[in-house]
């Protein structure tokens, strides 16, 4: 009989050693100078590794992309990134230079315009546009990284790291390339003797590398109430009154954007008159938003679970143990992942905003020329077929008496008829099916297709698209909501009397509501300064919102 030959089991192993001998010559230990990270990246990091780099929402590993983009492109080239938010300049410069050649990524919405040039332009290779919780899960699939390049507040000696309110996505990265022979490289802001809670273990960590500056952290999730108009007051009237208060919503995100913030901010006055408190807006999926605080303080928020932080509402999340999830240390503990699958599964309704949807309810927020990406979106505005838990407002989505049928998560499109520059949101045909064509993609970048949106929102009413029998009862009730667009342009008065009856479509008045009403007077908070007030002073919002 023929001897067998043995083969390695541990070839990935055997592989990473070798990157790691050669540091030697470098540091000694785990912590690498600042001084000599390029070299550094240049010698662990080999021609045609998969890369993946953390830009999320809420921080950037940017000292380690900055270094990155100054490495030898004759040394270092063809990387396969992956970026969940490209969102930095050298995140697309290291591809203009040739050192990294593929990228997959989720969002891409500072660098939209630019990435769909270079697309066009040859200068990189699509992947796939996925949502995060998509992207994080092929991590540990088939985009498994060679190398991961991470950002925390606080290391120790031994590797340990803290990563403070914005955990965000760090956890996920590391450990897809930690426990498969991956090599993980973190950033942190200092190095310190004792950590305040130990976050990730140092046994997960190859090397630390403190930089020279912090990282980059920005206040996405803030929003000035001073910017809410009075047609922002009449959708978030709307919506409390048709949709959260008919449906008796008890768990839900909020996408971001002021149309959102408006509903947080009239919870203490409007949903207050209405009698609600209780009844609705209980368990969240939300970033900290500021616009929170008035509707946290008047007793209306029970827990808020968050993807991350946000800059100037550390003390406040602190103060509010009750609410927040936090450590012993008493700052958040956030987690994209977690959040994003708590949006998926656990919540009763997601509600957020599109740049265009057509006749059917399908929407996109990538347009002609702008690779701008959905993130989370779509993991969170569809109806998750494994759900099995029940609740009120999930089981009001029935509409058949089969002893099989099931409810549905609720998922509201909120958007004005027309962007700015008169651009119609409502259209004719996405620009996500020229971007397929152009950008290669086998599938069209559709954010939310039109089968899971159950209800859309504007200025002229709400769309209860749960309830069509066909397609073309679908399509008539969103031309009845949409304005002077295209498609609003078709709605036919008496096909709409006919829905206003049935309940496919309501009206302001339809719910109660005077449009004369709708006024920015009904705001918990008018401007950012009382927010701080609600807060009592432990709201720090950042400089450029200051106005006193």
């Amino acid at each position: 009989m023929q001897a067998i030959k043995k083969r390695s089991w541990k070839t990935r192993l055997e592989a990473k050693e070798k990157r790691l001998e050669k540091m030697k010559a470098i540091t000694s230990g785990r912590i690498i100078p600042t001084s000599k990270i390029v070299e550094a990246l240049e010698t662990l990091i080999l021609p045609g590794d998969r890369v993946v780099l953390e830009g999320n929402n809420q921080k950037q590993a940017s000292f380690l992309s900055k270094a990155l983009a100054q490495v030898d492109p004759k040394k270092l080239f063809d990387l396969h990134m992956i970026i969940s938010s490209i969102s930095r300049p050298e995140h697309l410069e290291i591809f203009e230079s040739g050192i990294a050649k593929k990228v997959d990524f989720s969002y891409a919405g500072p660098q939209s315009l630019r990435m769909a040039q270079m697309l066009e332009d040859g200068k990189l290779t699509m992947g796939e546009i996925h949502t995060y919780v998509e992207l994080y899960g092929r991590l540990f699939i088939d985009l498994t990284p060679s190398v991961a390049l991470v950002a925390a507040d606080k290391a120790d000696a031994a590797g340990n790291l803290y990563t403070g309110p914005n955990t965000e996505e760090t956890p996920t990265l590391v450990e897809a390339a930690a426990f498969r022979d991956g090599i993980v490289i973190a950033q942190v802001n200092e190095l310190v003797d004792e950590l305040p809670r130990v976050d990730i273990p140092g046994s997960w960590i190859d090397f630390v590398v403190v930089a020279d500056k912090p990282y980059q952290l920005e206040p996405l999730f803030t929003r000035d109430p001073r910017h809410i108009t009075d047609i922002q007051v009449l959708q978030a009237m709307m919506i409390l009154r048709g949709i959260y208060e008919k449906h008796q919503v008890q768990s839900l995100n909020h996408g971001v954007g002021y149309n959102t913030a408006a509903v947080e901010l009239l919870l203490p006055t409007y949903g207050e008159k209405l009698g609600l408190k209780g009844k609705i807006c209980k368990h969240w999926a939300l970033n900290p938003h500021p616009t929170l605080i008035p509707a946290i303080e008047s007793g209306w928020v029970e827990s808020v679970h968050c993807f991350g932080g946000e800059v100037g509402m550390e003390k406040y999340v602190a103060s509010r143990r009750d609410v927040f999830f936090t450590g012993r240390d008493g700052s958040l503990r956030s987690n994209r992942t977690l959040c994003q699958l708590a949006g998926q599964y656990a919540v009763d309704l997601f509600i957020g905003s599109s740049l265009q949807i057509d006749a059917a309810g399908n929407s996109s927020t990538v347009t002609r020329g702008r690779l701008a990406g959905f993130g989370g979106a779509p993991n969170m505005g569809h109806d998750p077929g494994g759900r099995r838990h029940s609740s009120d407002a999930w089981l009001d989505m029935k509409i058949s008496d089969d002893p099989l049928a099931r409810g549905k998560k609720l998922v509201v499109q909120v958007v004005e008829t027309f962007q700015n520059g008169n651009k119609p949101v409502f259209v004719e045909s996405l620009d996500a099916l020229d971007v397929k064509n152009d950008a290669g993609l086998a599938t069209a970048p559709v954010m939310i297709y039109g089968e899971d949106v159950t209800h859309i929102v504007t200025e002229e009413g709400i769309a209860y698209l749960y309830k069509a029998n066909s397609m073309e009862e679908r399509r008539q009730a969103i031309a009845a909501i949409a304005g002077v667009t295209p498609i609003g342009l078709e709605a036919d008065v008496r096909k709409t009397d006919k829905l206003r009856r049935e309940g496919l479509i309501a009206l302001p008045e339809d719910l109660g509501i005077r449009r004369t009403d709708a006024k920015r007077s009904l705001l918990a908070a008018k401007n950012v300064e009382e927010l701080v007030e609600w807060s009592d002073g432990l709201y720090e919002p950042p400089a450029k919102f200051r106005s006193w």
